[in-house]
């Protein structure tokens, strides 16, 4: 095998870590890859942590002793997030969103690669200092942010369904009662979902009362799994005071008036 230039060892090493976040890979691994020893790997990091904090990409980790590595976490600064929530502002605050009912059209955002991705990256920094075992979320618009929170925190993730299907097993179903209209809704799991005594970390697209929330937190204490967060894309004003009351969001949506065609949508900075 040739010998691998430096380059050519920083390129990989990268591409990587970057596309297996926060997963630990031993300096032994890539000594395999490329041939060499662990100091010369050891230098390649190095160059590659210096590079990511210079240019705010990201933290490369590492982990000293016998069981250590290194991995690449790649959360958000306080900077990076109102930069991102800004433009979010900007695509959201427009009239030809509002849809009949009061509701805002969020599909495009929520399903575009690119912004769920960046929005899974500022969530999970929100709570980058929490123990997480789980990510969970509710079907079906919150699926694809809690999938990207989920796997830059390199967890799984899991689905609360409307109705149970032959697929899940067993599964435990529960009423709550929804905090803005008091309507009352079924949510289910399957009993091998999530392992007892688990944290588990809720999120979602959107809260109005914390209904949801509160019928999530029910149903972890089935499988005795302790919440150990909440976290939202937007969370309206109004309620002020909701069934829930430890909860982060990225944006707070203040108004929608569908007759005036109105959006007052603004980030938490």
């Amino acid at each position: 095998m040739r010998k691998v230039q430096k380059h050519d060892r920083i390129s990989v090493i990268t591409n990587i870590l970057t596309n297996n976040p926060n997963k630990i890979f031993t300096l032994t691994h890539f000594c395999n890859i490329f041939d060499c020893a662990k100091s010369t790997i050891s230098e390649d990091l190095d160059v590659v942590k210096d590079i990511f904090a210079q240019y705010d990409l990201g933290n490369i980790e590492t982990i000293s002793g016998a069981a250590g590595g290194v991995y690449y976490n790649p959360l958000m600064t306080k900077e990076q997030i109102r930069e991102f929530t800004n433009e979010l502002c900007e695509m959201i605050n427009h009239s030809e969103r509002i849809i009949p009912g009061g509701y805002i059209y969020t599909n495009d955002l929520l399903y575009s690669p690119t912004i769920s991705k960046n929005i899974g990256r500022a969530l999970a920094s929100l709570f980058k200092d929490v123990e997480v075992d789980y990510i969970i979320t509710v079907e079906t618009k919150g699926i694809p942010i809690a999938l990207m929170t989920a796997m830059i925190l390199n967890k799984p993730m899991v689905v609360v369904r409307n109705q149970s299907k032959l697929t899940d097993g067993t599964v435990i179903h529960m009423n709550y009662i929804t905090g803005s209209n008091h309507r009352i809704k079924t949510m289910c799991l399957s009993t091998k979902a999530i392992k007892k005594g688990s944290k588990v970390l809720f999120i979602d697209d959107f809260m109005k009362a914390g209904g949801t929330a509160k019928g999530i937190i029910d149903l972890m204490q089935e499988f005795e799994a302790e919440m150990v967060g909440i976290g939202v894309l937007m969370a309206t004003k109004n309620p002020e005071k909701k069934v829930v009351e430890d909860f982060k969001t990225l944006l707070w949506l203040d108004t929608v008036d569908e007759n005036n065609k109105v959006v007052d949508i603004y980030n938490v900075e």
